[in-house]
């Protein structure tokens, strides 16, 4: 069973993922939802709750790269102030990042970073980009069942507490990606965004969007982000090689040569396999080459969204 992450002893400091000086030329970004959705306190996205959706309720700083058309240009004549105005079905966005912490994410380590390091940078990239506006987030750690989880929340020691966790993440030999989904389902009763960063290099997964599903069937908005790095998209060069499965799978002796045209069919059949079936479970789907800076997938990913 998960448990909550009570307290994480390096939370006082900052974690080696968060990169603030790479991550400022993000800062007019934000990220928006693409649906509608549930929260408790005022913030920047349209909600589903009925009633008084006409009535003013509060002002917040306006911030730089939002819609001018929405500055209340009366507060501002008076005071100075760059100032928004919100109304009752205004609230704020609850992200919770899912992170696959399978042993098939070290893919990578010994050449460079691994996909797992990669999801560390862009998920605590997006915990920054979340947390400056004001929003919260959540995380679940996902590998052999629901290893971990941190409820949403908005403070800035919560989001240092997001961030520590992800960088003391560490891989396990198994994989349960259907039923830790499944869990996680469990746990969080309310609406929100789920942001699911994985390789879905699973034994079925038919399994594992069903447990999608479930989350977009109580109308949660899901972005899967599917990871891949670009040593798994072509086989090396050379005569002969052992390949080594990385969740006890045993290992194969061959020449890449033998095998390669049919392990890049198989392979580029698996991304179309989950591409299909995010899409058809109505995901926000990406495919993310680990090749790619991360901070350059995280801006052409809130580019994308804002439009």
């Amino acid at each position: 069973m998960a448990q909550p992450i009570a307290s994480v002893p390096s939370a006082s400091r900052r974690s080696r993922f968060l990169d603030l000086r790479a991550l400022s030329a993000l800062a007019h970004m934000r990220f928006v939802t693409r649906k509608q959705i549930e929260g408790s306190y005022t913030g920047r996205h349209r909600s589903k709750q009925q009633g008084g959706s006409t009535e003013f309720v509060d002002y917040r700083e306006y911030s730089p790269g939002e819609d001018l058309r929405r500055l209340d240009w009366k507060v501002l004549g008076r005071t100075e102030r760059q100032v928004i105005r919100l109304y009752q079905d205004e609230t704020n966005l609850v992200c919770t990042l899912a992170v696959d912490a399978s042993e098939s994410m070290a893919f990578g380590k010994h050449n460079g970073s691994s996909k797992l390091e990669y999801a560390q940078f862009l998920a605590t990239g997006m915990s920054h980009v979340i947390g400056r506006q004001q929003d919260q987030v959540g995380l679940a750690v996902l590998a052999g069942g629901l290893r971990d989880v941190l409820a949403p929340g908005g403070t800035p020691g919560h989001m240092l507490r997001v961030q520590a966790s992800l960088e003391n993440l560490k891989t396990e030999p198994s994989t349960d990606l259907a039923g830790s989904l499944r869990d996680l389902f469990a746990r969080l009763p309310r609406r929100g965004v789920l942001v699911l960063l994985s390789d879905f290099l699973v034994d079925d997964l038919d399994k594992t969007f069903a447990s999608v599903r479930l989350f977009r069937h109580r109308r949660w908005e899901v972005i899967v982000l599917h990871l891949v790095h670009p040593d798994e998209e072509r086989l090396p060069e050379g005569l002969a090689y052992r390949f080594e499965g990385m969740e006890n799978e045993g290992n194969v002796a061959c020449s890449p040569n033998e095998v390669r045209e049919a392990y890049q069919q198989k392979f580029e059949h698996h991304c179309a396999a989950v591409r299909g079936l995010s899409l058809a479970a109505g995901c926000d789907y990406r495919r993310i080459s680990t090749a790619v800076p991360y901070t350059q997938t995280l801006g052409g990913f809130l580019v994308e969204r804002s439009g």
